[in-house]
């Protein structure tokens, strides 16, 4: 297995990955009941080397819903029958949701709305507003 690529020149070595196998459910015919394809990425936040301290906060505010108390990031992946397979669906799963949670967010500029859409909006009002008001005028007597 290869260092798993984040960003740029942010690589996870091996040695701060933790894989385990285990037996997968559904479906899987005569293997499934002996063959260990379910697959468990796990990553260490706190402990890991790689990553700056802004880093590591950064990660453990944003994912704090998928962190353990210990701050491990678990990826479990058992959806094809060949481990090989599941172990990649978990890498690439695992790269992505870092990726996404170190990815910096622009600030919002705020903007005007343009003259042409302030204008608009209140020619809509006003034909609204006089659909309302002709709705009471010229109704049907007895």
């Amino acid at each position: 297995m290869d260092p798993l690529p984040i960003q740029g020149k942010l690589i996870l070595p091996l040695d701060e990955l933790e894989l385990r196998f285990s037996r997968s459910g559904g479906p899987g015919g005569q293997n499934v009941n002996k063959v260990e394809t379910k697959v468990e990425l796990r990553f260490c936040i706190p402990t890991s080397a790689v990553l700056s301290d802004a880093q590591k906060e950064l990660l453990q505010e944003r994912l704090q819903a998928r962190l353990t108390k210990d701050g491990f990031l678990i990826i479990a992946s058992s959806e094809n029958r060949e481990r090989a397979r599941n172990m990649e669906a978990a890498r690439a799963r695992m790269s992505n949701i870092l990726r996404d949670a170190l990815k910096v967010q622009r600030k919002r500029k705020p903007t005007k709305p343009t003259r042409g859409s302030q204008r608009r909006r209140l020619e809509g009002k006003k034909q609204r507003s006089q659909i309302k008001r002709n709705r009471g005028k010229g109704g049907l007597t007895d």
